[in-house]
């Protein structure tokens, strides 16, 4: 069993307090008002050599959505003169100690202090928007248009889930992501304090079981299930990785790698509210084995929302093995329950 490495991501809240005002959670640490803590389980930790070659491109998110509204667009917008307008700064009498200050300041090799300049005209088209639009699976369509913002990275907020993302040359993003709550609030954040917010209604997401791993860097955790008795390679396993997919269940992976500090996230979706099977999945975190992360301890956070509850979210701490073991995987088979599938 091959797997990609993949990238990490450290638990809990970021603090990003926007321009436009919207409220964020207080610390990196900090859960949610929502999230009902849990004490992180004891791991089972096994290790495993890679033995079956599997291969395949990432699972791609499912969905078709609906139209996203559109947004007042400013560069519609048309000056009744085709020059920007000019600041101009009052007049003010004359100092009559300024002209014997310059003089002396010449005398001394310092230049005298200069006037204060005018402020700039405000830039046009520069928003940062977002919208997001609801579809199938309790999916989220969301999308980010900053024009004065090209390739440059960003981190979206959802529920206590974070990740990374990267605008193209034209300042866009366009993501589908797992809704982790009926009112589904998104928000953008760029480096510089700059963002926006995005909300839609999620109806159906408590129709679906999802469970989540997120992390920062480059730690290469994975989620894997094997639904109903599936071995590892067969159809019913579902990881990001596979070659198949399965006909229930689904892994959505998010975040921008190759970026500074990407943050990542695994999100697992069993439709468990309108399903005809019933029996139990196997759900597991592995993480391989790196240059990154060997001889070292790592830091994770799992998200769950099943059985119609509320949300819940437990951090985690991992002691790696050592180098010699670059390559193999490490198994955590309670870091989040199985699945307990009833037909509906």
């Amino acid at each position: 069993m091959s797997k990609k490495n993949m990238s990490v991501m450290v638990g809990g809240t970021l603090t990003c307090a926007l321009a436009i005002g919207f409220f964020m959670q207080r610390g990196e640490t900090a859960a949610p008002r929502n999230l009902v803590p849990e004490l992180p389980a004891k791991i089972q930790q096994v290790v495993l050599k890679p033995a079956v070659s599997f291969e395949g491109s990432l699972a791609p998110a499912p969905l078709m959505t609906a139209d996203v509204a559109t947004q007042a667009d400013m560069q519609n917008l048309v000056l009744a003169s085709s020059r920007a307008p000019v600041m101009i700064s009052p007049s003010l009498p004359e100092n009559p100690n300024r002209a014997q200050n310059q003089v002396q300041a010449s005398a001394q090799g310092s230049a005298p202090p200069a006037d204060p300049q005018a402020p700039q005209a405000p830039q046009l088209g520069c928003n940062v928007t977002a919208t997001a639009t609801p579809g199938e699976f309790a999916m989220i369509a969301l999308k980010v248009s900053a024009p004065c913002f090209p390739n440059e990275r960003l981190t979206v907020h959802h529920s206590g889930m974070m990740f990374t993302q990267v605008t193209d040359q034209a300042g866009d993003i366009s993501v589908t992501v797992p809704a982790l709550n009926d009112r589904a609030v998104f928000i953008v954040a760029f480096g510089n304090g700059k963002g926006t917010v995005a909300i839609a209604n999620a109806p159906d997401v408590h129709k679906y079981d999802r469970v989540a791993v997120q992390w920062t860097g480059d730690l290469g955790f994975q989620v894997h299930a094997r639904e109903f008795g599936a071995s590892y390679g067969e159809s019913g396993h579902v990881w990001a990785g596979a070659k198949t997919q399965s006909e229930s269940g689904f892994v959505t992976r998010l975040g921008v790698s190759d970026t500074h500090l990407p943050r990542m996230a695994e999100v697992y979706t069993f439709p468990s509210g309108t399903t005809l099977m019933s029996g139990i999945v196997a759900l597991s975190v592995e993480a391989e084995v790196t240059t990154e992360n060997c001889g070292r301890d790592i830091s994770a956070q799992s998200l769950e929302l099943r059985d119609r509850s509320s949300l819940r979210i437990r951090d985690l701490v991992l002691a790696m093995p050592n180098c010699d073991a670059i390559g193999d995987f490490l198994v955590l088979n309670n870091l989040v329950e199985d699945l307990t599938i009833a037909s509906r």
